[in-house]
C-alpha cells in the first residue's frame, strides 16, 4: 500500500505550477515557486522518482483531430472474481477507442472513457467488442454533449 506523501508548501507549488504547464523550464519553475534553480530541479526529480510525478503528455484537441465523440460507458459483468475482473481489465488495455478505464463500486463494474471519430465507429464498438466480451452482461453508454470543465487530475491546495 503507497504511504501519502509528505510534501511541503514549495513541492505543492512545483506541482501546481507543472500541471498546469508540464513544459516550462527549470528557471521558469524555480522562479514560479520562489527558490533557486538548482534545489528545484531536485525536488522535481525527487517528485519524478518518487512516483508523485508520473510522466507528461501532451494534451490534444480532439476534435480537431477529427474525433468528435466522447461517451462514457459504464460495464457490468456477470462474474466479478479476481479473474474476471483482471481479464476484462487487460481487454480494456487492448482497445485503442478506450482511453481510460477505471474498476468501480456499485451497480456497475468498470467505467470507461471512450473517444471516436464518429457515432458510427462508437456504435460498432459497443457492439462488436463490448457487448459481444464474455461474462459482459450490460452496457450502458453516456453520449457527451460538450465538455464544461477541464482542470488538472489533481486539486492542488492552495
Amino acid at each position: 500500500m503507497l504511504q501519502k506523501a509528505d510534501l511541503d508548501a514549495i513541492d505543492w507549488k512545483i506541482l501546481r505550477e507543472l500541471q498546469e504547464d508540464g513544459r516550462m523550464t527549470n528557471v521558469e519553475l524555480s522562479r514560479r515557486v520562489g527558490i533557486s534553480a538548482p534545489p528545484c530541479l531536485r525536488r522535481v526529480r525527487r517528485l519524478e522518482e518518487t512516483g508523485i510525478i508520473r510522466g507528461y503528455r501532451a494534451l490534444l484537441n480532439a476534435p480537431a483531430l477529427g474525433m468528435d465523440v466522447v461517451a462514457f460507458c459504464l460495464i457490468g459483468l456477470k462474474h466479478q472474481s479476481e479473474t474476471e475482473l483482471k481479464v476484462f481489465a487487460d481487454l480494456t488495455r487492448g482497445w485503442p477507442i478506450v482511453r481510460g478505464a477505471w474498476m468501480v463500486s456499485g451497480e456497475s463494474d468498470f467505467l470507461l472513457h471512450c473517444v471516436a471519430s464518429d457515432l458510427a465507429t462508437f456504435q460498432s464498438f459497443v457492439i462488436e467488442a463490448l457487448t459481444s466480451t464474455p461474462n459482459v452482461d450490460t452496457v450502458r453508454t453516456a453520449l457527451t454533449i460538450r465538455k464544461v470543465k477541464d482542470e488538472g487530475l489533481v486539486e492542488i491546495p492552495a
